[in-house]
């Protein structure tokens, strides 16, 4: 069963091993925790920051079964919330992005706020919550 929800994932999974280079070519580090490959530091940092189309700045992002993180500090600050994502993953597959997107779209036209008022990120928050 766990490899299907890793196969129904694998198309995200496989845009975040994407940055396993960059985040080794730039001094940062990757780790396996739970089942999920931890990218963190380097470039990372520097993409969360800086290429993503979001106000303020981003400890982490998770993309199937790998989480991207500022540092190892974030991933351990942020882990149970993205491991929340992941789990969305693993039902989702291949459309979560698009209804991650579409979610964020309408929890604007609602004035929520495309992060806070997104379904996801609320549910992801819910789970993180439950957690502890």
């Amino acid at each position: 069963m766990k490899l299907l929800r890793y196969m129904w994932a694998l198309p995200n999974t496989l845009l975040g091993l994407l940055f396993v280079p960059l985040a080794l070519l730039s001094r940062g580090g990757v780790q396996v925790v739970g089942g999920v490959l931890e990218i963190h530091g380097g470039l990372i940092d520097f993409f969360l920051n800086h290429c993503l189309p979001v106000r303020g700045k981003v400890d982490a992002l998770t993309l199937g079964h790998t989480i991207l993180g500022r540092n190892r500090e974030s991933l351990e600050t942020c882990r149970r919330h993205e491991s929340a994502h992941v789990r969305q993953y693993e039902i989702l597959g291949p459309t979560f992005i698009f209804v991650y997107l579409a979610a964020a779209l309408w929890a604007l036209i609602k004035s929520r706020g495309a992060y806070k008022g997104n379904y996801l990120e609320r549910k992801a928050i819910e789970q993180e919550h439950l957690r502890k």
